[in-house]
């Protein structure tokens, strides 16, 4: 597996327009990206800390994973992600070292990227989310 470097941070919140302007307001990043992904059923923020990008994460639908994730655990961090040259191969070693995916195969997330997640039971509890830019 080829890690390059932390992808971004995922925030999941209960609202985006709240969260974007705290990090605006607040914390003087400025949004560069704002992106609804029906299948994940989230709307996404996205804003720069030097190389690594922060993505907050609201749910469009209460039945979504990050409805799911706000009603159980509330707002908060919710994933890592990693840059890999190669989502596909870097998935496919992480099966081969016994760790449970909850992605086999790549799919298309925010911003473009192919992205696949592995299960936080495996991960000691942190969902880590592999990407691959295929414009890279």
């Amino acid at each position: 597996m080829n890690i390059t470097h932390i992808e971004h941070i995922g925030i999941a919140v209960k609202n985006l327009d709240e969260q974007i302007k705290y990090y605006e307001n607040v914390l003087g990043l400025k949004c560069y990206n704002v992106e609804e992904v029906p299948d994940q059923k989230v709307k996404t923020a996205f804003f720069m800390v030097g190389q690594t990008k922060i993505e907050l994460l609201e749910s469009t639908d209460p039945q979504g994973p990050i409805g799911k994730y706000v009603e159980k655990k509330g707002e908060g961090i919710h994933h890592i992600a990693y840059a890999t040259t190669n989502v596909t191969e870097a998935l496919a070693h992480a099966a081969d070292k016994g760790i449970e995916l909850i992605d086999k195969t790549p799919r298309k997330g925010a911003e473009g990227l192919n992205i696949g997640f592995l299960h936080p039971k495996a991960t000691n509890g942190v969902l880590t989310e592999l990407c691959e830019d295929p414009n890279k």
